[in-house]
C-alpha cells in the first residue's frame, strides 16, 4: 500500500457516514477489509476519531455550501468573459 492508498481510504471515511462508523466500531478490520497493509492498519487504528468526524463535518459544511453556489466562480467568470 501506499500514502495514495491511505489517502483514498481517508476520502472514503470523511464522505461515508456509513464507512466511518463501521471504522470506528472495528478501525484495523475495516484498515484491513480496505486493502491496507498490516503496519497501516495498526496506524488507522490509533488515529483520532474525534478529529475523524471533525474533518467529516467541516467536509460535509463545505460540500453543502458549495452546492448552495452553485457553479464556481472562476467557471462563471470564464463563462461572462466568452459570452455565454
Amino acid at each position: 500500500m501506499s500514502s495514495t492508498a491511505i489517502e483514498s481510504y481517508l476520502a472514503v471515511l470523511y464522505t461515508d457516514p456509513a464507512a466511518r462508523a463501521r471504522f470506528i466500531a472495528d478501525p484495523a478490520g475495516e484498515a484491513s477489509r480496505a486493502g491496507l497493509s498490516a503496519a497501516e492498519c495498526a496506524a488507522m487504528a490509533q488515529c483520532d476519531r474525534v478529529g475523524l468526524e471533525m474533518a467529516a463535518e467541516s467536509f460535509e459544511h463545505k460540500r453543502a455550501q458549495h452546492g448552495k453556489r452553485g457553479m464556481p466562480w472562476h467557471r462563471r467568470v470564464l463563462r461572462r468573459m466568452l459570452g455565454h
